[in-house]
């Protein structure tokens, strides 16, 4: 596509993604030299575009490598791709019978940056406890949903979220390092997360994550309330396990039956 004469054509962001594009399995790693090579784009203007996406977060520099890899920025924009097309259309029955059972709210997640956006919203019958819908966004570090994400992660993927969690608010980063640990072990022990009155204190969720592609996708789910029902007990004992039964029925769709999650 020639867009060139196009006036709306905007050659420095066709320049970007052209970039991005040059990534893939045999390519995980690359320098500007390599993608000035692939591209076609002078090198100077390859360094100043390696420059932007690095600070936006869309690549990760590799110091002792001196190359660049694709960022979470990049993986949020395929989460989210992925729920809007695929993954919410499936889930959306299943979250609106959860939802309507329990009065609860149940969204559908995908990470971005530090934070997860919601792709998909069911709200119960009872009076709304969180206003929110598609496209809003609560941070990863301090919701059920996010931590469960993170949970679910592959080291290395779970690894730079943290890098980025810790760089965005380093005072915090002990007391949120303690939480996600404490999350690893719910996951571990009950295959969901929970959060009490942590990012508001009148909302607690249970969060349970949703892989794809034999673990190399996440997204998540959550259920959540008002913290003055919601008690811890309630949260283990009843919401945590009827979400990730959801969860599995919603998965067993996308995968054919093949539990593999």
């Amino acid at each position: 596509m020639d867009g060139k004469k196009d006036p709306n054509f905007v050659t420095a962001l066709a320049r970007g993604l052209e970039l991005m594009r040059c990534y893939g399995d045999a390519a995980e790693y690359l320098g500007n030299a390599e993608l000035a090579a692939r591209t076609g784009i002078p090198r100077p203007t390859v360094s100043r575009l390696t420059a932007t996406l690095t600070q936006l977060g869309y690549l990760i520099y590799v110091p002792h490598l001196e190359r660049y890899r694709l960022g979470p920025r990049v993986l949020g924009l395929g989460y989210r791709y992925l729920a809007s097309e695929g993954v919410s259309n499936i889930a959306r029955p299943f979250m609106q019978e959860l939802a309507d059972a329990t009065d609860c709210f149940i969204a559908l997640g995908v990470a971005e940056c530090t934070q997860m956006t919601y792709t998909q919203t069911c709200q119960g019958p009872g009076p709304l406890i969180m206003r929110m819908g598609t496209g809003s966004r609560v941070p990863m570090a301090y919701t059920a949903i996010g931590r469960a994400f993170l949970a679910a992660l592959p080291a290395d993927q779970r690894r730079t979220y943290c890098e980025l969690i810790q760089r965005d608010d380093p005072s915090a980063w002990p007391h949120i390092e303690r939480a996600l640990d404490r999350a690893d072990r719910e996951y571990e022990q009950y295959g969901f997360c929970v959060a009490e009155s942590e990012w508001t204190r009148d909302v607690s969720g249970v969060g349970v994550p949703l892989l794809l592609e034999n673990g190399r996708r996440v997204v998540a789910f959550n259920c959540s309330g008002s913290s003055l029902r919601l008690s811890y007990q309630i949260l283990t004992e009843n919401l945590g396990p009827r979400l990730r039964a959801m969860v599995a029925q919603v998965r067993e769709l996308i995968e054919g039956g093949d539990d593999r999650g």
